[in-house]
């Protein structure tokens, strides 16, 4: 999914949008899957300005989208930006002396109540944040835990969903979910840098990573300092969450526990209540005093994994379990579409299909793993109906109804019937005289 600034968003084709000349000055372009040495690593930054990932990541900002940043630039603007300060920024960089622009406060609801603060970029910075997650990820992600599934490159949500099925069906019928308490907005600096330099030599790199950290948040013409936290909005944050709970991962390998983590969503899947107890007590203990992040106790919980439900999905309790639609998922696309539905009013059925199209296509390839289709099919049939309702609502008329129901294949008299039934809108949606004219 997208957030405002389109930055985190993950299946984009590469070769979209134009990017305007930049001049290599004696720096070879660098493939992104290079595998760095620690020497190499001092020299990151001539890697991040290259022509050839400036080039991949001006095509990655332009495909992604998004929302201007605090200076109001868009990223149809950015080429033509480019194209007159790029000369001054390059060097900037490389001289260790670019300093980024605050970010755009803007809050977003959450899915379970609440909402989320995002930290939106300017065009500028997404550009530059882009190119260093493409220099810094082949250096981080191979040494990243198989269980962590989150914003990584071959890596989705649906991968993790499997996971937890197999962990469950070999076994382990009790979850230890851990709710980490705005873990975006408490990330320690200190501790974070300090893993980024276990990779990184160039300290023009480990300053920049820096700034943009505490760069500060523009809210109501005003700036205020950030002194914790990665905001979430950039390129960069994803990859800065995966290397400090990496930490996470590796205490649970050697443990030998099995678990999935999805960004700041942590199962650990285990056989008894009595060992979640434990694990809990431990990892919670290891959260707050090695990471310093604050584990929500009211949200987290020791149960069977079919009473929590991960990444939008959750299990039946059968022995060998079936992944089936968390309510709280159902609900959310039902709300969703009553909301398109109600902005149509007026509208023409064909608009309204094309602003809800993509919503159910994409809902539909992200639940495409589910096993139990009951629910499916009952929201295909409710959505039908609710589109057949606002069908007849724009018909409005008696003789209207009778005219598109006769048009529409339904004989004289069954049409004359039907249209002054005198029933409501929803009755009339479901009855068999508009299922079999629709």
């Amino acid at each position: 999914m997208k957030t405002e600034s389109g930055a985190n968003t993950v299946t984009h084709p590469e070769g979209q949008g134009q990017y305007p000349e930049l001049q290599p000055v004696g720096v070879e372009t660098v493939p992104a899957s290079l595998s760095w040495t620690k020497a190499e690593s001092a020299s990151l930054m001539e890697a991040v300005v290259a022509t050839d990932n400036m080039q991949r990541a001006y095509r990655r900002v332009v495909a992604n989208k998004g929302a201007p940043g605090a200076d109001g630039m868009s990223v149809d603007q950015l080429a033509d930006h480019l194209k007159q300060y790029w000369p001054t920024l390059r060097e900037r960089l490389l001289a260790g002396e670019y300093h980024p622009s605050p970010v755009r406060a803007v809050e977003i609801p959450k899915p379970k109540g609440g909402t989320r603060q995002l930290g939106i970029p300017t065009v500028s910075d997404r550009l530059i944040q882009q190119a260093l997650l493409q220099v810094l990820t082949p250096l981080f992600d191979p040494g990243f835990s198989a269980s962590s599934y989150g914003y990584r490159p071959q890596r989705s949500a649906q991968q993790a969903v499997s996971a937890m099925k197999d962990h469950v069906a070999a076994g382990h019928r009790w979850v230890v979910d851990l709710d980490l308490e705005a873990f975006f907005d408490r990330v320690n600096h200190d501790l974070l840098m300090a893993r980024v330099a276990r990779r990184v030599r160039d300290k023009r790199v480990l300053r920049l990573i820096r700034r943009y950290l505490e760069a500060g948040m523009f809210q109501d013409s005003l700036v205020s300092p950030r002194r914790q936290g990665t905001p979430q909005g950039g390129p960069l944050s994803p990859l800065m969450a995966n290397i400090l709970l990496d930490d996470v991962d590796k205490e649970l390998e050697r443990r030998g526990h099995r678990f999935c983590r999805y960004a700041d969503d942590i199962q650990v899947y285990v056989r008894s209540r009595r060992a979640g107890e434990r694990v809990m007590a431990s990892l919670s203990d290891f959260l707050e005093n090695s990471l310093r992040l604050t584990v929500n106790r009211d949200k987290s919980a020791v149960d069977r994994p079919w009473s929590r439900g991960y990444l939008g999905y959750t299990l039946t309790r059968h022995k060998l379990p079936k992944l089936t639609l968390a309510k709280a998922s159902l609900q959310r696309l039902v709300q969703c579409v009553r909301d398109i539905l109600k902005r149509g009013r007026g509208r023409s059925i064909r608009r309204i299909t094309r602003e809800l199209a993509p919503v159910l296509r994409g809902w539909a390839s992200y639940f495409s793993l589910v096993d139990v289709k009951r629910p499916l099919e009952a929201l295909d049939s409710w959505v039908r109906r609710r589109l057949r309702c606002v069908i007849w609502r724009q018909w409005k008329r008696p003789k209207t109804r009778r005219r598109k129901l006769l048009a529409l294949g339904l004989d004289g008299q069954r049409a004359w019937k039907s249209a002054g039934n005198g029933r409501g809108p929803w009755w009339n949606a479901g009855a068999s005289h508009m299922n079999q004219a629709l």
